[in-house]
């Protein structure tokens, strides 16, 4: 006798299927961007977003509400973006309890180096068909 399918086990399965596909694509990317440009996935995550924003800066909670991190995940990672020169902080001149995050040149730099490492990686992950991230 075989069990019934429940749309709640079909839920669970497109969700398992879904977390194996994005643990194989992290992997692969972290494995890649270190390899090449000593660069992290959240890393590459955070210059990427701070290369997009306006003066290529923004305030650590608009970073946290956008990166799969939390807080002091991320505070860690710009942390580290710091030291090796790629980001600086800086407190809010107007709301001393703000810190921003800025790309500085070599950031930009690097950033710029990794960009296509993980566009290619991403692209040999889904054979360049990005729905293959999206669908179950």
């Amino acid at each position: 006798m075989t069990k019934a399918v429940t749309s709640e086990d079909q839920l669970a399965a497109a969700w398992r299927d879904l977390s194996i596909r994005y643990n194989k694509v992290l992997c692969s990317l972290d494995r890649e961007l270190q390899a090449k440009h000593g660069l992290s996935s959240s890393e590459f995550e955070v210059l990427e977003l701070l290369a997009e924003a306006d003066d290529h800066q923004a305030r650590m909670s608009e970073l946290a509400s956008r990166v799969h991190l939390s807080q002091s995940a991320l505070s860690r990672v710009v942390g580290r973006l710091e030291k090796d020169g790629l980001v600086v902080r800086t407190m809010c001149s107007s709301d001393r309890r703000s810190v921003f995050a800025t790309l500085t040149a070599s950031g930009e730099q690097r950033y710029a180096q990794a960009r296509p490492t993980q566009r290619e990686t991403l692209a040999s992950l889904t054979d360049g068909c990005p729905q293959l991230l999206r669908e179950g």
